[in-house]
């Protein structure tokens, strides 16, 4: 298991991206401009976090009275080898324990009073310790934290995602090889959470039902495009984008970013403005729409939607969609019928190639020609009785 633990541990700091202040702050303003007292009492945890780096810590610390906070907890993996280039955050408090940093041990920051009597609640009155392990967020000793907790926000490591996402609805634990994802116990534990995963998140058999079933959504800052973290100074600077500021500090831009939650914004009740399916033809941007129509799936009954503004609004049938559909998905416009991962008939692929190229997808006929399609999410227009779902 120890074997196990540092492999996770080594893989894990590999996708260790640091979210910046405003990525941070543009995502809470969504819920507070929908609902000031979205955090109002609560206690937040901040696990997989680490104060002397993350500015998660700080935004909450900071805005702790602006938001009304109960209690702001933020745990810390075991250092190891994080040793801040130019000094820690916290390297004042040292003075503070007369126990020697381990290693092997994570921290443990929290905040919910005035302790230096300056008649405000804000970073300054952050008490921290060491935690009796290394601050795995399976260990017993955060899930602890975990249950007290009303709200959970981080960026977990993104290869970790779907154990983290387990973890928060209290299906897993690092002692428990079972994890819990039947229908019974999704969002069970009636958590709230706000974390950044990769898009194609959306297509985890663990995750996809949680969507399906309106448990789970996209957050409303981030849409489109890339963003830029923060990484540690030895992280391999090889992706597409990436600089060294002044200080020396590491960033790289990472594409298909998204927050996955369940705190309640309200851009997503807002519909979709879309044309007729004349209209489309007539008029889409789109070349593949525009004078040519919508094709149907040879493996399953729907058609193909290559866009998200090119859903007509007065097909009824079922549609294929991109998975950035969901950026824009009204619950009360559409229903999600299913997911071409899972739903694809490749009974019939197989029998007109005579093998299988990959997993399970939809197919369209282009020129006599079989085209595999990227994953598609299966929806329908939402009616009081829609017969093709």
């Amino acid at each position: 298991m120890a074997n196990k633990n540092l492999s996770e541990a080594k893989k894990a700091k590999q996708d260790e991206f640091y979210t910046q202040m405003n990525d941070i702050q543009a995502e809470i303003n969504a819920y507070l401009d929908y609902d000031e007292n979205t955090f109002r009492g609560k206690t937040v945890l901040l696990p997989c976090d680490d104060p002397d780096w993350s500015n998660f810590t700080l935004f909450f610390a900071q805005n702790f009275e602006r938001l009304g906070l109960k209690k702001l907890i933020s745990t810390s993996y075991a250092p190891e080898s994080k040793t801040a280039k130019y000094g820690s955050l916290f390297e004042y408090a040292a003075s503070q324990s007369d126990e020697t940093p381990k290693n092997e041990r994570g921290k443990i920051f929290v905040l919910d009073h005035d302790t230096n009597r300056n008649g405000r609640i804000d970073f300054e009155d952050l008490e921290w310790e060491y935690l009796k392990g290394d601050g795995d967020f399976r260990s017993e000793e955060v899930c602890r934290l975990r249950d007290e907790s009303d709200i959970i926000v981080t960026n977990p490591p993104f290869s970790m995602f779907r154990e983290f996402l387990a973890w928060i609805l209290g299906g897993h634990n690092r002692d428990d090889e079972s994890t819990y994802w039947d229908s019974r116990h999704l969002g069970g534990v009636g958590k709230q959470f706000l974390i950044i995963g990769n898009m194609n998140a959306i297509t985890y058999k663990e995750v996809f039902p949680l969507i399906m079933g309106n448990k789970l959504w996209l957050g409303e800052s981030i849409h489109s495009g890339d963003r830029e973290f923060g990484v540690p100074d030895d992280y391999p600077l090889e992706a597409a984008g990436w600089r060294i500021d002044a200080k020396g500090k590491h960033y790289i831009r990472v594409k298909g970013v998204r927050w996955f939650t369940n705190l309640e914004h309200g851009r997503r009740h807002q519909p979709l403005q879309l044309m007729t399916m004349a209209q489309n033809i007539k008029h889409s941007k789109h070349k593949e729409v525009r004078g040519v129509g919508y094709l149907r799936y040879v493996n399953y009954d729907a058609i193909e939607v290559p866009f998200t503004d090119a859903i007509p609004s007065d097909y009824d049938g079922v549609m294929g969609v991109p998975i950035s559909f969901l950026d824009k998905y009204c619950p009360e416009q559409f229903e999600i019928i299913g997911i071409s991962l899972e739903l694809a008939d490749m009974a019939k692929i197989k029998q007109r190639l005579g093998r299988l190229n990959g997993g399970p997808r939809l197919y369209t006929e282009r020129n006599g020609e079989l085209v595999r399609q990227y994953e598609r999410i299966l929806i329908c227009r939402r009616r009081e009785s829609c017969q093709s779902c």
